[in-house]
């Protein structure tokens, strides 16, 4: 039986990592966690490389993570088509290599106010020579731009991510809005569609 993605939601309570203020933290409601689960055909050491990676990120998800990826430091989301732009910023709230990752994420105009801030967690499971890869994003303000973008965005990004990890090459096609077709202040997982390193 061939493995599938699901997709779960379920609201969070009073879960936010003690190194970053969100928005949960400032009293104000969240929507309910986005949480996607995908199943990969490549190790955990490979998946966790992936994903902190920027030059690997670049291919699937047509940005680099620009960090050091330790424990309270910063990243950056940055255009890889050249212009630098940095479309997303946070930092790293907490790091169990190769098994568990969090970090803060808001657009760089709204980083400064912790009710725009959200939390994305990766968690890893190694499945023998595979590995289950469980996105959630948390702490959304309910129906703002943000939270419609990462749930739209999120499930393109990891199957890129996915394809990429199980054939060396991207999707075809996106799967994701092109930056023209949403609101520049959307601030969906960005992507650029296609591997640029070919």
């Amino acid at each position: 039986m061939p493995k599938t993605s699901k997709t779960v939601i379920r609201t969070r309570r009073n879960a936010v990592p003690e190194a970053e203020t969100t928005r949960s933290d400032t009293g104000q409601q969240s929507a309910p966690d986005f949480v996607y689960a995908i199943f990969i055909r490549a190790d955990i050491d490979t998946v966790w490389n992936a994903l902190t990676d920027g030059e690997l990120t670049r291919r699937y998800w047509g940005h680099t993570n620009d960090s050091s990826w330790q424990a309270g430091v910063p990243w950056e989301h940055v255009r890889s088509d050249g212009d630098g732009k940095v479309d997303i910023r946070g930092r790293v709230v907490a790091m169990d290599p190769p098994r568990r990752m969090v970090w803060s994420w808001a657009s760089p105009a709204d980083y400064d106010r912790p009710e725009k801030r959200s939390l994305v967690t990766y968690e890893l499971i190694a499945l023998g020579p595979d590995t289950k890869l469980t996105v959630t994003h948390s702490d959304l303000e309910p129906g703002s731009k943000m939270d419609k973008g990462v749930r739209e965005g999120w499930p393109g990004v990891l199957s890129n991510l996915k394809t990429l990890l199980e054939t060396g090459e991207v999707l075809r096609e996106e799967q994701w809005p092109a930056p023209d077709q949403v609101d520049p202040d959307a601030a969906h997982p960005p992507a650029g569609g296609h591997d640029q390193a070919s």
